[in-house]
């Protein structure tokens, strides 16, 4: 026991801090001591062990305590930075909600907002009838003769229609009529596009304004001086090849490429190349930018292989083209690089898959990036209207008008309820393992396609010495096949494609038809819209577009 008194106060100096000190000890408390063993010996070790010990244990208990304040400490923090994280996202969400709100109450203010409409006209004076022209000859007249189209015109109203107003679309006139195109755009002989003073940056000043912007416009321009006539004859409309030939020429080009196939299991070389040629043309056109000058080689390279195809390297059998054309008695024209009655099997396999090509390049990149059709649409133009892959002097575009006709059929004007199994199918809906896709990939496919479709139809070719495929009075004609719709008969596919064609390409629009285009957007985008019998979010996004056009650009719609 003396010797645990010794081996405490070493213990106790060991310590950077101070510790109680143990009680004082006897002076006789030595290992030499003669009671080192006594009762008073072992008390006084005792009593040093309890103190060592209770200090100890206050040192521990304090430490314990001090930790789990800075714990409680840190949690109070973390949760005090949490709470000011989802105050700030609340903020956030009431800030984008109120700022939501307030173009809402912006776009509702712009709908309600009307423009008087001009007063009518004063009468016109009747003009006097011509004196009758003096009888040269005694015989009868014909039949033909006591027309009314050989009487002098007399005008149906006193007033003049206007081309802005719900009533623009004549009752009876074709969705398919044309107005006459700007003079020489795209290589056909056309007048000039009529305007009146429209408040736009992009109208042309022109002669007149026509009352319906999808109306047949008629011209003599065209017709001899001998065979011109003197007074007004019924305008006669323009030929319009059926669209239904468009889904025999898909059959046909299935076909096609199932006896290729066929044929090329049977010649290992044209099954090597023709995979190749396939795939290449496939890469050349998702390598294309929008950068200028920056496609010439991905446009060589697909101009090379159709050019090899055509040439018969590697060679193919030779079958007639007319099963891929809507003009099937096309007629050899002279001074036409080709004008035999068949061209390579391969070629036209090649055009097909092209074709294909492009069409998906619209569904996967424009719907997200509409900048990047007008590349696409370029590439298109150039090859179909290249004159060494024209047969008999006209275009092969209808093998990929045959495709367009089959995923986005609202533009060939078909129309559909959404809600049916026939009606998807004619508006184009698409099947993914026997379901149809939801409504949102469906819209970003439509999307895809009148983008692309704008970005076809609206190619300047003025300053070409090759003829425009597919002219811009084709963009015209699909836009009436829209508008045209009956407002019960409206749906968001309609709505989609036709924004989507609007959208970034009205200045090509307005360049190409001057006022007539204005007087069409605002059909499009106010009329058309106003009329439908439920604001679904298609038709919300017409109007929008027209608010956008205001705001971005000037161009008053009259919403």
């Amino acid at each position: 026991m003396a010797g645990s008194s010794p081996a405490g106060r070493r213990w106790t100096h060991s310590r950077s801090s101070p510790v109680r000190s143990p009680p004082a000890r006897s002076p006789d408390s030595t290992y030499l001591s003669g009671d080192r063993n006594g009762e008073m010996n072992h008390l006084e070790a005792l009593m040093a062990a309890q103190v060592l010990h209770d200090d100890v244990r206050e040192r521990a208990v304090t430490a314990l305590q001090n930790h789990l304040q800075e714990l409680e400490q840190k949690k109070r923090e973390t949760r005090e930075q949490e709470i000011r994280e989802r105050q700030r996202r609340e903020e956030d969400r009431l800030r984008h909600e109120e700022k939501l709100r307030h173009e809402e109450e912006r776009l509702r203010a712009l709908q309600a907002q009307t423009v008087p409409k001009l007063p009518p006209k004063p009468p016109q004076q009747p003009a006097p009838p011509p004196e009758p022209a003096p009888q040269t000859n005694t015989v009868a007249p014909s039949k033909e003769d006591t027309t009314p189209a050989t009487q002098p015109a007399v005008a149906k109203s006193t007033t003049t229609p206007n081309p802005f107003s719900p009533g623009s679309v004549a009752n009876g006139s074709s969705a398919s009529a044309l107005p006459t195109e700007p003079a020489k755009v795209n290589g056909h002989a056309s007048s000039a596009a009529p305007s009146s003073a429209a408040a736009s940056p992009f109208t042309k000043p022109a002669t007149s304004q026509p009352a319906n912007p999808f109306a047949t416009v008629t011209s003599t321009a065209t017709k001899p001086a001998s065979q011109a006539p003197t007074q007004a004859q019924p305008a006669k409309p323009p030929a319009v090849p059926d669209v239904d030939r468009y889904v025999q020429i898909h059959r046909n080009l299935k076909k096609l490429r199932a006896q290729i196939t066929e044929h090329a299991k049977t010649n290992p070389e044209l099954k090597k190349l023709m995979g190749e040629m396939r795939r290449e043309i496939r890469k050349s056109l998702g390598q294309l930018t929008g950068v200028k000058g920056a496609n010439k080689k991905q446009l060589e390279t697909i101009r090379t292989i159709l050019t090899s195809a055509l040439n018969g390297q590697p060679p193919s059998p030779m079958i007639d083209p007319s099963s891929f054309v809507v003009d099937d008695r096309r007629e050899p024209v002279e001074g036409a690089i080709h004008n035999e009655p068949q061209l390579p099997a391969l070629f036209l396999y090649l055009l097909n898959q092209l074709g294909k090509a492009i069409i998906n390049q619209f569904i996967n990149e424009c719907g997200a990036s509409p900048k990047s059709a007008d590349p696409v649409g370029v590439v298109t133009a150039q090859l179909f209207s290249a004159k060494e892959f024209l047969w008999r002097g006209q275009s092969l575009i209808d093998i990929l008008m045959a495709k367009f006709r089959v995923v986005c059929p609202v533009v060939f004007g078909y129309r559909g309820s959404d809600k049916t199994e026939q009606g998807r199918i004619r508006l184009g809906w698409r099947k993914d393992g026997g379901t149809w896709i939801s409504e949102q990939q469906h819209n970003d496919r439509m999307m895809g396609l009148g983008i692309g479709y704008a970005s076809i139809a609206l190619r300047d070719f003025s300053k070409s010495s090759n003829i425009n495929p597919w002219p811009p009075s084709r963009y015209w004609k699909s836009m009436a096949n829209i508008v045209n719709t009956p407002p019960a008969e409206m749906t968001d596919t309609q709505c989609i494609v036709l924004k989507s064609m609007l959208n970034q390409h009205e200045e090509k629009f307005i360049n190409f038809y001057g006022s007539a285009a204005v007087a069409a957007l605002r059909r499009a985008l106010v009329e058309w819209p106003n009329s439908a019998p439920k604001k679904t979010p298609g038709v919300m996004g017409l109007q929008v577009l027209a608010v956008m056009y205001k705001k971005d650009m000037g161009l008053d719609l009259g919403l």
